[in-house]
């Protein structure tokens, strides 16, 4: 059995605990130690993450979200209708070049 300094075994834990996207599995192998001796220490430094699938609250209210998403909506409406707009005006000039 390998010892490790408590600074690593603190360093490890607060990597894991740091990083909510990674697993310890993930954690260990890029340490190059056993997930299970990971997941001891933390463990014992009572460090734990919920469990489950974390929804990630949207900064703004769903009003704002939607406001702003319609006004985008809208944007591109309009720029639509411009590239059209364009594309007929290229498509006479290159007509009106043709003799």
């Amino acid at each position: 059995m390998k010892n490790y300094p408590p600074e690593f075994k603190a360093d490890a834990v607060a990597l894991y605990g740091s990083r909510p996207e990674v697993t310890i599995r993930s954690v260990a192998a890029d340490l190059g130690i056993n997930p299970e001796t990971l997941r001891n220490w933390v463990r014992a430094a009572g460090a734990s993450r919920p469990r489950g699938r974390r929804t990630q609250e949207p900064d703004q209210p769903p009003a704002l979200l939607e406001a702003e998403s319609a006004a985008l909506r809208k944007k591109v409406r309009e720029l639509e209708e411009e590239r059209e707009i364009l594309r007929k005006a290229a498509k006479y000039f290159a007509g009106e070049t043709r003799w």
